[in-house]
């Protein structure tokens, strides 16, 4: 069979399609594109051996907090052997930790899911959790059933989201948190129904309440949190923020919400702790700390990955070594002198906090620096010494461990529509 001989335009048209098919098979970097787990491998090979261990206690964790489709509120230690096991006790009942886990469990295999739900699956669970959304007055739980029918089950949930339509247009003040949220659901129900009014103001409300350092305050907006606190913003302010406008560029040409996603991901980075703590309060008007404890393990595993990790698959900034860092902090070197993972009983304990009353530090903290950003009481960390294990496992730590990790191709997911749902592992 003679060559084919390309002319001058075909070349240029084949060069361009080969560039394309590149593009849509690489990253950022030009690197041929992997999944979450393979990318951490990458940078940190033990720590991605340690993380695979903790995706296995995850599975093995949440048995025991759950009960007739119900999730614990925690489960505390009822021994005093200084953490190590043996025995925990499950207590109260959440709604929000349930939603958690069903779309951290979507992303496992079928069989795993119901050996958890006692023969359920993450699907069934997620519209049992929207069904009790309906009722709910809480803010956060709406957006988080929301978000996971239609992620989880690819179930649009017209009555959830008309409330958080109704809820925004209101103009009322809203946690960041849960403006968050109703961004994520409005981006994970846009293919199943129309979420544009949803997502322009969720969007909004974000990029005007963030600061000048790339920081979200508590509130939206940051005044109704009082005098005392307008400039403070916690950690779960920052994550989930830059989560759902890293998600919104996914989906949309968005340039603003990609660059307001990368200015917070960087800053939480620049001011992570030298052990890879991820702190928990910062000033929204110069970019600093001002509390770093208690540092919360499920920060360290999942919620700072998750926010990251969805930043780097929307085309962001990569910050997987801050990721690795972040990991390591649990088994230590840290202020408690050992590690928060209790095999035992398969659980992550809580957190480190100061050995003080009851938040005296933050409320210091809160108060010195509102009268003068970088204001700080000499002392404190000498006489508030870090390093108290709080020995309690909420569910959503091991839900969200799950989702940050195996939720590999959002990008893709997230423009496939109502099939993504059922594309999960089996």
């Amino acid at each position: 069979m003679p060559h084919q001989r390309f002319n001058s335009d075909q070349w240029d048209v084949l060069v361009v399609a080969i560039s394309q098919i590149v593009q849509n098979e690489t990253g950022p970097a030009g690197l041929l594109a992997d999944s979450r787990l393979e990318g951490l491998r990458s940078v940190a090979p033990a720590t991605h051996a340690r993380l695979r261990q903790l995706i296995e206690l995850a599975k093995d964790g949440l048995p025991q907090m759950h009960a007739n489709g119900l999730f614990a509120h925690t489960v505390r230690k009822t021994n005093d052997n200084g953490g190590t096991g043996s025995g925990v006790r499950a207590e109260g009942d959440s709604l929000r930790y349930a939603i958690n886990c069903a779309l951290g469990l979507s992303y496992t295999d079928e069989e795993t899911q119901r050996l958890i739900l006692d023969g359920r699956t993450a699907a069934d669970l997620a519209l049992q959790c929207a069904h009790r959304a309906q009722s709910s007055q809480d803010p956060g739980a709406v957006a988080l059933a929301a978000w996971t029918a239609a992620e989880a089950a690819g179930v649009f949930t017209s009555e959830l989201f008309a409330h958080l339509v109704a809820l925004l247009e209101s103009n009322r003040p809203i946690d960041t948190v849960d403006c968050s949220w109703t961004l994520i659901a409005a981006v994970a129900g846009s293919q199943l129904g129309d979420t544009r009014t949803l997502t322009r103001l969720a969007r909004d409300r974000l990029l005007k309440g963030q600061g000048p350092y790339g920081l979200f305050p508590h509130h939206l907006p940051a005044s109704a949190s009082g005098r005392l606190r307008a400039h403070i913003g916690c950690f779960a302010d920052q994550v989930y923020s830059t989560q759902g406008l890293a998600r919104l560029s996914m989906i949309s040409h968005d340039p603003d919400a990609l660059a307001a996603a990368n200015a917070s991901g960087d800053a939480i980075c620049r001011l992570q702790g030298p052990q890879g703590q991820w702190w928990w309060h910062y000033d929204t008007r110069n970019g600093t700390v001002v509390e770093g404890y208690p540092v919360y393990s499920v920060h360290q595993h999942a919620m700072g990955p998750m926010a990251l990790l969805d930043l780097r698959d929307a085309g962001g900034h990569d910050h997987m070594a801050s990721i690795a860092r972040g990991i390591d902090w649990l088994d230590g070197p840290n202020e408690a002198g050992q590690s928060l993972v209790c095999n035992a009983d398969n659980v992550i304990w809580r957190k480190v906090a100061r050995h003080e009353p009851k938040k005296l530090v933050r409320a210091i903290s809160a108060a010195t620096t509102a009268a003068a950003p970088g204001l700080k009481v000499p002392g404190l960390d000498a006489v508030f010494r870090p390093g108290r294990i709080d020995y309690e496992c909420r569910p959503y730590e091991l839900g969200w461990l799950l989702f940050a990790w195996l939720s590999d191709g959002m990008k893709e997911r997230l423009s496939a529509g109502p099939a993504a749902a059922e594309e999960r592992p089996q």
